[in-house]
């Protein structure tokens, strides 16, 4: 099988460079190969925006339950520890 060939009909290697990209850089050459891929693979285009819409909301959710930590008072706390125990407690 040819290089190209290989590139174009590998979605497994396409999802991995997709993650990889997410999460870092990709060199140039798997960058090459992504873009490749992409142009004539729509469910590896499906699933790009997918894991990107995906990465994005538990981005949002990480932020989100950091605020919250920071709003929360040692009364609350406190509070919330107890009931916590008193239910640990009752078993």
């Amino acid at each position: 099988m040819s290089y190209f060939k290989r590139v174009i009909y590998n979605c497994k290697q396409a999802t991995l460079l997709i993650e990889k990209k997410s999460a870092g850089r990709l060199s140039l050459r798997e960058s090459f190969e992504l873009r490749v891929h992409l142009l004539g693979c729509s469910f590896c285009r499906i699933y790009k925006k997918q894991s990107g819409v995906i990465n994005e909301m538990v981005q949002q959710l990480f932020r989100s339950s950091m605020q919250a930590d920071k709003k929360l008072d040692d009364n609350f706390k406190k509070d919330l520890q107890l009931k916590i125990e008193e239910e640990l407690n009752k078993n």
